[in-house]
């Protein structure tokens, strides 16, 4: 069984298009652990292999490979850099102990670099930065980390400077060792080589930095750098590694993973400066039932901790649940889960390899693990040792952001909803409700991409179609005053005739929904037919007056009637309330209530004035405004009808950097002239 110390557990992290999944794939071409040099332009990558990835030539879900590199066992997960799918990121950067953060060398720092960074720097994950696409055209190394210094919450070192850019990226330049290196071809190993002349003054400021930076991680480094101003190349990769675990110093070297340039390297810093699950504490945990703190120490010798982090709906397979090994050793056929305090048993072990699943027998700390078609076990839950019970903590998953209404070709609804409903446990961005008063079902997801995906994953895995389209607003209705007004329901055609009569006063009752008061003296009204009437302007209330919606906030008092003792029923004075309800809301003035948001919006200081002018073009109110240290925050509140897109546009004014939650807070009345439109538009439909 391989050492603790001997196995990395590496995310990589980036922004979209920045080159993630091919450097995976190139890692794992350089390791000798695939033959071929995939690539995800032509749909060949093993790491993105759904339908939906090679269409849309993007990652979606995080995705599982493994190699050996002289002697260490290295487990990698490639996350997506979009942001319809960030939670996977941020589900990944929990589990990982260190993170390889991607950034091409063209388009540099974007707003999504910046979301993706700070994931990781919250995590305080030991991070190498690695500047990629150098072979592109515009490839551009100075400005690339000049952005990374700028921009990100990282502190930038140069530990490799590019010899050469574009069709001429042919090297590096190792600034520990001070020696030059060409690439061999296209199997990602160098062969040694002089510094070039037009390098050397810039190897020399790199390496002054790289020694300065180095220092100030041990008293021993700064101060000998300041008594001989000099570290050697051991000194540098003592302190380096120290820097790099404890989160102050995060290394830059280069790369163009399609060309497959560079990776040897890489594979070797990996090694050497990445951090073992020994190196690294397991998120807290907490005993199940007593709720104190339990220490979970990462050590094959310690007893079985895991966190479930993911999980994968297959309609062959069934589900399949993913996990990271943070303690113990698992052998046998079951494992306690304590979030649900119910022992699990479980068939073969696997570790993925792209879309392979590939057995073993045992697993040890720093393994990603799947096993398949566990009854009870969701994205979330701990496994463990029943005679040591421990519950992990959990990354709280970003809010759902936008919602669309869902539909299925009749006779298929039944199976399109099942559909979802196992999604969702893949998926715990998604969120599946139906809007009471508009009869709709509701996905709700972090972005368009992201809805559009479930709706063709749903068709391809489960062969059910599923249409989205733009929910319609729950308007709602209400009176602005009072009013005393009679309902009489009277019909004789032969036989026994229909009579119900009374009267009602309506009022407002803001904030309170309905009320119902019967102030009948005496038996103008039987007390049986009383109820009939509550019924018959209720029902009356659903239906609406003024243009179909539910009427609320309102206040009945039923005062007088009449009855007959032959033609009088149930139905016939149900009826009679409902005509006076009809009559009364006229009379009091029917006006029509829209639903407000209370949104809290994140943006850097340059989009403040941006956002809140087009706040303002929405109908909407700042409320307030405060920061903290990496962005401003607008709370405002903002018609529902306003912000049907709001993530989309959002991302547009804020070239991504923008986020924002969002969640009802009350109704309010729609301006005249709009709800002129409105109304007009109900009643055409």
């Amino acid at each position: 069984m391989q050492d603790t110390k001997m196995i990395r557990n590496v995310g990589i992290f980036g922004h979209g298009n920045c080159g993630k999944t091919s450097l995976a794939e190139a890692l794992l071409y350089t390791a000798g652990k695939i033959n071929r040099l995939g690539k995800v332009d032509d749909g060949s990558s093993m790491m993105d292999y759904e339908d939906e990835e090679v269409s849309r030539n993007i990652s979606i879900s995080s995705s599982f490979h493994n190699y050996s590199w002289k002697k260490h066992d290295i487990f990698l997960v490639d996350t997506p850099g979009d942001d319809n799918f960030i939670n996977e990121a941020l589900f990944a950067s929990h589990v990982c102990d260190s993170a390889l953060f991607t950034i091409g060398a063209v388009l540099g720092v974007k707003g999504q670099t910046v979301k993706f960074a700070n994931i990781v720097k919250d995590k305080n994950l030991p991070t190498l930065i690695v500047v990629n696409k150098m072979d592109r055209e515009r490839a551009d190394f100075s400005k690339t980390v000049a952005e990374i210094k700028e921009s990100l919450p990282f502190n930038p070192v140069v530990i490799q400077l590019p010899i050469g850019a574009e069709d001429d990226f042919k090297g590096y330049v190792d600034i520990i060792k001070e020696k030059g290196y060409l690439f061999d071809g296209n199997k990602g190993t160098v062969s040694e080589t002089e510094i070039p002349e037009n390098l050397i003054d810039d190897v020399a400021a790199y390496r002054e930095n790289l020694m300065e930076t180095v220092a100030e991680t041990d008293d021993d480094l700064i101060e000998k750098f300041l008594e001989e101003g000099e570290l050697n190349g051991e000194d540098l990769e003592v302190g380096l590694r120290n820097g790099i675990l404890d989160g102050t110093i995060a290394p830059v070297c280069v790369c163009a993973a399609t060309g497959n340039l560079g990776t040897a390297s890489l594979l070797d810093i990996i090694n050497t400066y990445m951090p073992s699950p020994a190196d690294r504490t397991p998120p807290s945990a907490v005993h199940p039932v007593s709720g104190e703190p339990v220490e979970v120490k990462p050590s094959a010798d310690e007893p079985f901790a895991a966190l479930v982090f993911k999980t994968m709906a297959d309609p062959y397979a069934g589900r399949l649940t993913i996990f990271r090994v943070f303690s113990g050793t698992l052998q046998g056929d079951s494992f306690y889960n304590s979030s649900k305090k119910e022992s699990e048993r479980f068939g073969q072990l696997y570790l993925l390899e792209g879309k392979d699943q590939k057995p073993v027998d045992s697993v040890v700390p720093g393994m990603f693990v799947a096993v398949a078609k566990l009854k009870e076990t969701t994205t979330g839950d701990t496994l463990c040792d029943a005679e040591n019970p421990a519950v992990f903590e959990n990354p709280e998953p970003y809010k759902p952001v936008i919602s669309f209404a869902g539909s299925a070709k009749k006779g298929e609804e039944e199976k399109v909803f099942a559909s979802i409903t196992k999604m969702l446990d893949e998926d715990l961005t998604l969120r599946l409700t139906r809007q009471t008063q508009t009869k709709e079902i509701l996905l709700s997801g972090v972005g368009v991409v992201h809805l559009d995906t479930v709706g063709t994953r749903i068709k391809r895995k489960f062969g059910v179609q599923m249409e989205l389209g733009v929910p319609k607003i729950p308007y709602m209705e209400t009176i602005r005053s009072s009013a005393r007004v009679q309902g009489k329901h009277k019909k004789q055609s032969g036989g026994r005739g229909q009579y119900g009569d009374c009267w009602i006063e309506i009022s407002p009752l803001p904030g309170e929904g309905y009320e119902f008061v019967d102030k009948i003296v005496g038996g103008v009204i039987p007390q049986q037919y009383r109820p009939a009437v509550d019924k018959g302007i209720q029902e009356a209330m659903e239906k609406g007056v003024l243009a179909g919606y539910p009427v609320i906030d309102i206040k009945i008092v039923l005062v007088d009637g009449s009855f007959h003792n032959v033609d009088s029923s149930e139905m016939a004075f149900k009826i009679a309330g409902s005509l006076a309800f009809k009559k009364g809301a006229q009379d009091a003035g029917l006006v029509l209530l829209e639903p407000h948001m209370n949104m809290e919006i994140r943006v850097g200081k340059d989009n403040v004035g941006d956002v809140m002018g087009d706040l303002n073009s929405r109908r909407g109110k700042v409320m307030g405004m405060d920061s903290d240290e990496k962005s401003e925050i607008i709370n405002a509140q903002v018609p529902q009808a306003e912000i049907q897109s709001y993530a989309t546009d959002l991302t547009s004014m804020t070239g991504g950097l923008g986020t924002f939650s969002i969640e009802f807070s009350h109704y309010e009345e729609v301006p005249g002239q709009i709800a002129e439109k409105i109304i007009a538009k109900v009643k055409k439909e």
